[in-house]
C-alpha cells in the first residue's frame, strides 16, 4: 500500500502541475476572445459524430443537440467579458495544489486502513472464474465473461452470453456492443438480431429507434416467425402514425401464437389500448407500457424453460409489482421463494422486489 500511495501522490503532484501550467498558458492570454462559443459549437460537431458512428441513440443525440445549443445561444447573448489574471493569487493557488495531497494521505492514514491487503481487479477476477457461476452476481459474471472474450474473440456464443450478462446488470450499452460483436462473427443468427433490438429498445428508453427497427427488421428477415421482432416493428408503425397497419399487424402475431403463450394476454392488451385507450378504471398507461407487458410475458416464458435464473425472478416479481398484477407477483414470489429457499440473499433480492411500488 505505500507504493500505492507514493504512486497517487506523484500523480497528484503531476495533475496539480499540469492544471497549473495550463491556467498558467490562460494567464498569457488574459484580455484574448473568450472561447466559449468556439467551445459549444465544437460540441453539437462531436455529439453528431458520436450520434453518425452508433455510440449514442438519437433521442439522446437530440436531448444533447438541444441543450449543447441553447448554450450557444445563451453565450452567444451574453456580453463578452475578457479574461483576467491577478498575479497576487499565484502563491495560494501553489499552497492549496501542494497541501491537498497531503491532507488526503493523512485524513487517510488516520481513518483509513493503509496496511489492509490490495483487492485488485485482477485477483478478484481470477476468484470469479474458479467459483460456481450460479453463485455471482450478474456485474460479475460479465466481468467473468469479458475475460473469456478476450480469450476467445472468435467465438460468438461468449458474445452472446456476455449481452445477457450486461443486460441482467441493467447495462444496455454494453450489451449492444457484446451483440454488435456476435453478430459481426454470426451474422446469420436471428437470435442475436433480435437481442441486439431489445437492447436498443432499452437504451431507448422504451423507444423503437431507427437502429432498433434495422435490428427487429434483420432478425425477421433470418426468422420471419420471430414474435419479439414482429411486435416492435408493429409497435413502431403505430408510433408512427400507422395505427391500422400496427395493429393488424398484433392481430396476425396473435393468430399465430399457440392458445397457451403466455404472451397473448399482454398482447391482446395491447391492441385494446391500442384501438379503444386505456380501460376507464385504469391509470393512464405510458406509449411503452405495451412493449413492457410483452417484455415481461417472455421473460415468464423464459423462467418456465429456465427456472434456475435467480436474478430473472428477482426481475419478473418486480415488474410484476410495478405494473400493479399482484396476483401474478404473489404467484411469482411464491414459486421463486419455494425453488431458492436455500438462498438467504435471493430471498431478500425477492422481498424487496415484491414490495416496489406500482406504476401510478
Amino acid at each position: 500500500m505505500i507504493a500505492f500511495w507514493v504512486a497517487a501522490g506523484l500523480i497528484s503532484a503531476a495533475a496539480a502541475g499540469l492544471v497549473l501550467h495550463a491556467a498558467a498558458q490562460a494567464a498569457l492570454n488574459a484580455g484574448s476572445q473568450d472561447p466559449t462559443l468556439a467551445l459549444y459549437r465544437r460540441q453539437l460537431t462531436e455529439i453528431d459524430d458520436l450520434a453518425d458512428r452508433g455510440l449514442i441513440v438519437e433521442g439522446e443525440r437530440k436531448g444533447a443537440h438541444a441543450e449543447a445549443a441553447r448554450r450557444l445561444l445563451h453565450a452567444a447573448d451574453a456580453q463578452a467579458r475578457p479574461w483576467t489574471a491577478d498575479a497576487r493569487l499565484r502563491k495560494p493557488v501553489l499552497a492549496v495544489a501542494g497541501l491537498v495531497p497531503l491532507l488526503a494521505l493523512g485524513l487517510y492514514l488516520s481513518l483509513g486502513s493503509p496496511g489492509f491487503t490490495d483487492q485488485g481487479f485482477k485477483s478478484r477476477l481470477a476468484g470469479w472464474r474458479a467459483t460456481d457461476p450460479a453463485t455471482l452476481s450478474a456485474p460479475e459474471m460479465a466481468a467473468v465473461l469479458q475475460a473469456l472474450t478476450r480469450e476467445r474473440p472468435k467465438d460468438p456464443e461468449g458474445f452472446h452470453y456476455l449481452a445477457m450478462a450486461h443486460a441482467a446488470s441493467d447495462n444496455p450499452s454494453g450489451a449492444a456492443r457484446a451483440l454488435r460483436r456476435a453478430i459481426e462473427l454470426a451474422p446469420q443468427r436471428a437470435d442475436l438480431w433480435e437481442l441486439l433490438g431489445e437492447a436498443l429498445v432499452a437504451q431507448g428508453g422504451g423507444e423503437v429507434t431507427p437502429q432498433a427497427r434495422r435490428a427487429f427488421e434483420m432478425a425477421l428477415k433470418l426468422d420471419p416467425k420471430a414474435v419479439t421482432p414482429r411486435f416492435h416493428l408493429a409497435r413502431a408503425r403505430i408510433a408512427a402514425g400507422d395505427k391500422a397497419g400496427g395493429v393488424a399487424a398484433w392481430r396476425a402475431l396473435q393468430a399465430d401464437l399457440p392458445m397457451t403463450d403466455p404472451r397473448r394476454g399482454a398482447l391482446a392488451s395491447a391492441i385494446s389500448e391500442a384501438e379503444n385507450g386505456p380501460a376507464p378504471t385504469a391509470a393512464p398507461a405510458a406509449p411503452e407500457m405495451d412493449a413492457i407487458r410483452g417484455m415481461v410475458a417472455g421473460l415468464a416464458a423464459k423462467l418456465q424453460a429456465n427456472p434456475s435464473d435467480g436474478e430473472g425472478w428477482v426481475r419478473l416479481v418486480k415488474s410484476y409489482a410495478v405494473l400493479g398484477e399482484t396476483e401474478k407477483r404473489d404467484t411469482a414470489l411464491a414459486a421463486a421463494r419455494k425453488r431458492f429457499a436455500a438462498d438467504p440473499e435471493l430471498l431478500q433480492a425477492l422481498d424487496a422486489a415484491a414490495k416496489t411500488e406500482p406504476m401510478r
